[in-house]
């Protein structure tokens, strides 16, 4: 009795001496991301997510962020910084640099989404079938989308197709830049830390953005007029090096695998509400015109696009992504459970 107590007792004091040391050398990771620090996405999302992970390890695990205009800020080098483990974590765009990520990209597709609830949670179920082989050499954490875009104009209101006969406006993706050139506009590709020098300058005519981003950028600023069109959404991943992930302790991995994957994406419908709000009211006090489509005017956008979404689909076949068609279906089924149809 005696010997088993002392063995106990020098287990738990190894133990302690273990968390000791962890504590007083923690493991540091590097996340970085592509928008400034005070955007909701840091201020929301990011930072409570590492401070959760390192109060969570007990100080085994220490997080720092970062954020544009950083070292590792920019916007088309997130994915490759985390598969070379440059950073550790990164969060970026699906569509920068264009062609990168074509299946999760389908998301992107004119009219097929219109809540970051259901697009996010469709990207996480269409995930383990059809999108692994995009994240070679990540750990994917999550993937998300924000709520369905607008479409915003700076000297001219939009309200129809025809209206946008000959703008020049920002494009996020392939996707939404050949919906644009089949309504007749001219999709300018641009990282949105650009958009509003551009706007001012008389560059571009406008943009396709969700509220969040005309918040978080301050367009509502040089911007006069917007559409609520519910045409496209964006889509995001958030990965880690996968070696450095493996290279963790149990309990951390642990730790992250139970911060991460559904539970995460669970969260990014209410927070992209959130984040939508102050851009709509910015743009409300500063006077800018808001119109919306109805949804029998969406069926016929929808439906004036056809041809775009096909020859997107095929150009996918070609470059060798030979589901495409079938990721589109499924991703139509999980939007259509989830925004409850």
């Amino acid at each position: 009795m005696i010997k088993r107590t002392i063995t106990a007792g020098l287990l738990i004091a190894a133990t302690l001496t273990s968390f000791a040391a962890s504590a007083a050398n923690p493991i540091e990771l590097k996340m970085s991301h592509f928008l400034p620090s005070t955007h909701p996405i840091q201020r929301d999302f990011l930072e409570p997510w590492a401070k959760e992970l390192e109060e969570r390890t007990n100080g085994q695990v220490k997080v720092q962020i970062f954020p544009a205009g950083s070292s590792f800020g920019h916007v088309a080098k997130q994915m490759d910084q985390a598969r070379a483990g440059v950073v550790d974590i990164a969060h970026g765009l699906s569509g920068i640099p264009r062609g990168r990520l074509p299946k999760t990209s389908i998301i992107d597709l004119p009219f097929l989404v219109q809540s970051a609830d259901a697009a996010s949670k469709t990207l996480w179920k269409l995930y383990p079938d059809h999108l692994t082989d995009e994240y070679k050499g990540v750990k994917v954490l999550a993937l998300h989308a924000h709520n369905a875009g607008l479409i915003h104009t700076r000297g001219k209101k939009v309200t129809t197709m025809e209206d946008l006969n000959g703008l020049r406006l920002r494009a996020p993706s392939l996707a939404i830049s050949m919906m644009l050139e089949e309504l007749g506009a001219s999709p300018v590709g641009m990282p949105p830390t650009q958009v509003y020098e551009n706007l001012e300058k008389g560059v571009i005519d406008g943009t396709v953005f969700p509220w969040e981003a005309v918040n978080g950028f301050k367009l509502y600023e040089p911007l006069n007029y917007h559409l609520d069109a519910k045409a496209y959404t964006t889509s995001f991943y958030f990965v880690m090096n996968e070696r450095k992930y493996r290279s963790l302790p149990e309990d951390v991995r642990k730790v992250i695998d139970e911060m991460s994957g559904q539970t995460l994406v669970n969260k990014f419908g209410d927070w992209w509400n959130q984040w939508d709000q102050p851009g709509l009211d910015a743009a409300v006090k500063k006077g800018n015109e808001i119109a919306s489509l109805t949804d029998e005017q969406r069926d016929k956008w929808r439906e004036r696009l056809a041809p775009v979404i096909d020859k997107y689909l095929a150009s996918l076949e070609q470059q060798g992504v030979k589901d495409a068609r079938e990721i589109y279906q499924k991703a139509q089924e999980y939007v259509a459970e989830f925004e409850g149809k």
